[in-house]
Formats: C-alpha cells, structure tokens, sequence
C-alpha cells in the first residue's frame, strides 16, 4: 500500500511539474528533483536518473506541438544544440566524483545566480528585433511566429557566440544534475540572443531532450535509473507537458517570464535550506 501511494503521489506531482516545465522551458527537471529530494526522502543521484529521464519525455511530448505550431525554432536549436551536448557529455562523466551535497548546492546556487538577468528583462513584451549579422546571417538564424490574435513576430538572433557558450555551460550542468538544463538555454536565448521568450522556451523544449538524451546512457549503466521512480516521474511529465503546450499559446510572453522566474526562485531557495539545514 505504501508503495501504491508513493507512485500515485510521484505521478501528480510529475503532471504539475511537466505542465510548468513544457511551458517555461524547462523540463519538468527544474521542479521535480526537488520534489523528490525534499518532500519525498530520495538520494539526489536517484532524483537525476528519474529527471534525466522523464526529460527526455517532455521534450517528446512538447516540442511536436510547438514544432507544428512554428513557434520552435529548429534552425537556432540545432545550432545551439552543438555545444549543449558537448556539455551534456563531460557533465555526466564528471558527476560521479561529487557527493550529493554538494550537487545540491551547486543545482540550488545555479538557480539564484539565473535569476539576476532574467528580473531585469520582466517588463519585456516582445524585444526589439536585432541586426541579422555575422554567423547568425550565415546561418539565418532568423524566424517569425504569429500570437493568438493574429500578430506576426518577427526576429533576429545576435550575440551567437555568448549564446554558445551559454548552451555549453547548460550542457555542461545537464550532465552533472539531470535538469535538462532549461534554465541556461531559456536564459542564453532571451537574455543573450535576444529572442522572444515564447521562443526561447519552446525551442528549449526542443532542445532539452537531446541534450538528456546524451547523458541518459551514462546514468542507466550507473544504476541510476531506478523503474519504480522513473515510471510514473515520466508518465506523469510526458501528461502534464501536453497540459503546459496548451496553457503557453494563450498567456503573454511577460507572464512566461514571471512564471519562469517565481518557479526558479522557489526550487533554488529550498534545496539550499534543505543542504544547509
């Protein structure tokens, strides 16, 4: 009986954080490992097999929408998506040597430090489109999508080379701490490259599951891919990211931004009172 509720709770508490995960680009990682760390008692290594995972999921289960939708950028996230698993890759096999306090410290401190520039965009509708310029010209590193009432947005990526670099350093923390790295590749395109953020979240959900995947295998041959988390953490993500696609196309790209950063604030805040304490 036990064990039927710890299921059922991991599986509800799974389609929460894949709604909010699928629509602020995240993965869900960001939100369930703390949940399983803090409120349910479980070793972090494990928390990041289950994460790795069920990324994997969302990231299958949003990005088709979004990629019909034409609000994803698949030229811009292919490109991006060259240093994230790179990243993604040395993360994994760097992780075995750190304890699990000291991952949680960093996850939590990670968090805190992203929240500095993404405040300072809150206001931010839409950005100003950029000049098309340098690898980003060559590459075409350019779209355009049309909101719910009709509007075309159109935009121009810049500051590419800030932005790889960024895409690594998200690679680089995937691999060490299973979130799919969401938040350095939401914050490289919105903050960096200045993409809108419906953009910016959308083609992170792309992207995250690539990046997971690169790192998953490493995990798995670990003994970190426990079936009794991993099942209904996946389920219930792959659930709530169709629930997240639907709520992203009718809120404002501002309101993504705020949702963003109370769920960053949140996560941070208590997995470093919880190391500490």
């Amino acid at each position: 009986m036990i064990i039927v509720e710890f299921v059922l709770v991991l599986f509800f508490a799974s389609i929460a954080a894949g709604a909010l995960g699928a629509m602020v680009g995240l993965g869900g990682g960001v939100i369930i490992i703390p949940i399983l760390t803090i409120l349910m008692g479980i070793d972090i290594h494990y928390a990041i097999g289950a994460s790795i995972v069920s990324v994997i999921a969302t990231s299958s289960g949003a990005a088709a929408t979004y990629v019909k939708d034409k609000m994803t950028n698949l030229r811009i996230g292919m490109f991006l998506e060259l240093a994230t698993t790179t990243g993604a890759i040395a993360g994994a096999a760097v992780a075995v040597y750190l304890n699990s306090k000291l991952l949680a410290v960093v996850f939590g401190s990670i968090l805190l430090v992203s929240l500095i520039p993404l405040v300072r965009e809150i206001g931010q509708e839409i950005p100003p489109k950029q000049e098309l310029k340098g690898i980003a010209k060559k590459l075409s590193l350019q779209g355009k999508y049309v909101e719910r009432d009709g509007t075309v947005v159109e935009y121009n990526a810049t500051n590419t080379k800030v932005g790889l670099s960024g895409m690594f350093a998200a690679g680089l923390i995937s691999g060490l701490l299973g979130i799919g790295s969401g938040t350095f590749k939401v914050l490289s395109m919105d903050v960096a490259m200045k993409l809108p953020m419906k953009v910016s979240t959308t083609t992170s959900n792309f992207m995250i599951g690539v990046t997971a995947a690169a790192s998953a295998g490493i995990y798995y041959a670990r003994g970190d891919v426990d079936p009794v988390i991993v099942a209904p953490v996946a389920l219930g993500i792959l659930i709530g990211s169709f629930i997240g696609t639907r709520l992203l196309m009718k809120v404002k790209n501002d309101t993504i931004r705020k949702i963003f950063a109370i769920v960053l604030a949140v996560s941070a805040i208590e997995m470093i009172l919880r190391t500490v304490g």
